[in-house]
């Protein structure tokens, strides 16, 4: 059963404004879209951590919103932003740098362990 938290979540697909690259999904309750809104940098709510964070607190990897659309249904939030760094903890620009198969496909910019540590993602 969904806490109360994750019934008030919207998936959020994170996009380059400039190429429409999807580098990643994440979600976004009111206080990550407020944040998001009132900074201009992207803000979301971790699931498996229980808060809120912003994307490149940890890492540097920031996401400048350049954007913000909403779905047809209003329950999926688009956000068209300028990535600096990777996107993705695992070191690569995008989370969608692999096939189903598992070609790589994706460019890797980053080491995540020079970045995070041994700590893991962000």
């Amino acid at each position: 059963m969904k806490s109360k938290a994750e019934k008030n979540l919207k998936p959020a697909i994170a996009q380059d404004y400039e190429t429409g690259e999807v580098l990643m999904l994440a979600y976004m309750d009111e206080e990550a879209l407020r944040l998001t809104r009132g900074t201009g940098k992207a803000h979301y709510w971790s699931r498996s951590r229980g808060k809120l964070w912003k994307k490149g607190e940890s890492s540097g990897h920031e996401q400048l919103v350049k954007e913000i659309l909403i779905d047809c249904d209003e329950d999926t939030i688009l956000l068209k932003v300028e990535q600096i760094g990777g996107a993705c903890h695992t070191g690569y620009r995008s989370c969608f740098y692999r096939t189903i198969d598992g070609e790589i496909v994706g460019t890797k910019v980053f080491e995540p362990e020079e970045v995070y540590g041994k700590k893991g993602k962000e």
